[in-house]
């Protein structure tokens, strides 16, 4: 299903939800959050974004709905979804991988959230360097933009927590152009330096980066969404843990990279900040 599709299902759920409703549209928009231009916009289906996590939470509340019907993930309309088996494997096009980190980031909004990214963390990306990425990999350079800014967007609403532990050993690498940035311009690495210190400075404290030494310890790239899931990122697609003895255990490995962390979060964007360009 591509972008298309899926915003015009959601077109469809959500003009179902208004004349289930029995509201006028403005009234249907001001229970859910959000001013009547900006429903209209979602009713005419001239953007394919999806809302902010903050609406999508509020429709699916104000309406009993679940998430996973609002966004097309599923035909169960139920506010508990659908029952899912121990582990999962998710993969798709860019376009339903947003869509499955739209409803993870939503499920866990209010419950810390802990990331291990692979490179450099996905929010904190300047354009150029999304595109250098994508352009290794051969991936549409659009979607990953898209999903840069909705994850940023949700780090800047109230009362999210998320951590980030990765090895520091990445950022020097990123700094000298060494391994994979080697084709990257002095330039566009000194700009996503400034970028990130700047970002993780406004983002302190609700969202904390940490720095561990590579060398002493290991990590695969994963998520861990709140209690929920945790999602083990395998390069076209995630590997989802749902038990909770599985999440607790993923849990626990993050909590162990911080301990061990050589930058602590309040040092990070100083730290950045001082690496060298080469």
């Amino acid at each position: 299903m591509d972008k298309r599709d899926l915003s015009r299902l959601f077109q469809e759920r959500i003009k179902s939800l208004l004349v289930r409703s029995g509201e006028n549209q403005s009234a249907f928009a001001a229970s859910v959050g959000i001013d009547r231009s900006a429903l209209s916009q979602l009713l005419s289906g001239v953007s394919t974004r999806l809302p902010r996590v903050e609406t999508l939470l509020n429709i699916a509340e104000r309406h009993a709905v679940s998430l996973d019907w609002l966004l097309g993930l599923s035909q169960d309309e139920g506010i508990t979804g659908e029952l899912r088996p121990s582990m999962e494997i998710e993969e798709g096009s860019d376009n339903f991988e947003r869509t499955l980190l739209v409803k993870w980031h939503a499920e866990a909004t209010g419950s810390k959230i802990r990331y291990v990214p692979a490179r450099i963390p996905d929010l904190l990306r300047t354009q150029a360097v999304v595109a250098y990425e994508t352009s290794m990999v051969h991936r549409d350079p659009a979607a990953q933009l898209s999903e840069t800014a909705f994850r940023l967007d949700y780090n800047r609403q109230p009362g999210t927590d998320m951590e980030v532990c990765m090895p520091f050993q990445t950022l020097r690498d990123f700094a000298s152009g060494c391994s994979i940035w080697s084709d990257l311009s002095r330039k566009v690495r000194l700009e996503q330096l400034n970028h990130m210190a700047e970002l993780i400075d406004e983002l302190y404290p609700s969202f904390r980066l940490y720095l561990f030494d590579g060398r002493e310890r290991f990590s695969v790239p994963y998520t861990v969404f709140g209690p929920y899931r945790a999602a083990i990122f395998v390069g076209e697609m995630y590997l989802v843990l749902y038990t909770t003895e599985a999440v607790l255990t993923m849990q626990r490995h993050f909590d162990g990279l911080i301990r061990v962390a050589k930058v602590n979060a309040h040092e990070v964007a100083g730290y950045i900040s001082s690496l060298k360009v080469s």
